[in-house]
């Protein structure tokens, strides 16, 4: 871990967060400089500078992807927009952007339309994607698949 990464601080616990999933490898919290509610971040723990730097790339993309169906279900949309841009924080992260009819962005996220979200509710989109997140995880264990 870097010292002085907002991530790895995050990870370290140093700094606070609206936390969804950590598996041990890989951590996903809400944006708090989120596009629109529910907007969250999917990162190594281990630091790596770039996404093609991730030396497990195939189940650091299942996280994203069972990440991904969490928010479709839990914001109640199918449109998920993920970036992979590698700006901001020098740590490996992709953004999944849940988007809705009219939230303001257009066909393309932009970057400067930031949503304030209540603290409070950021704290209750984090619980409810982390217990759809883990309700997911036992049912993979019972012999389901991800939940449709």
């Amino acid at each position: 871990m870097v010292e002085d990464c907002v991530f790895c601080k995050i990870i370290r616990e140093e700094l606070p967060s609206y936390s969804v999933f950590d598996d041990g490898d890989y951590i996903a919290f809400l944006d708090i400089r989120p596009m629109n509610p529910g907007h969250t971040l999917v990162v190594p723990k281990l630091h790596y500078r770039w996404v093609w730097d991730v030396p497990e790339a195939g189940r650091y993309f299942e996280t994203v992807t069972r990440v991904a169906k969490a928010l479709q279900k839990t914001m109640k949309t199918e449109w998920i927009a993920a970036d992979v841009a590698g700006m901001g924080v020098a740590h490996a992260h992709i953004h999944l952007i849940p988007r809705f009819p009219q939230d303001g962005h257009g066909e393309f996220v932009n970057g400067r339309n930031v949503k304030t979200i209540p603290a409070e509710e950021m704290k209750a989109i984090a619980e409810t994607i982390r217990k759809w997140l883990l309700t997911s995880a036992v049912d993979q264990r019972m012999g389901g698949s991800l939940r449709e």
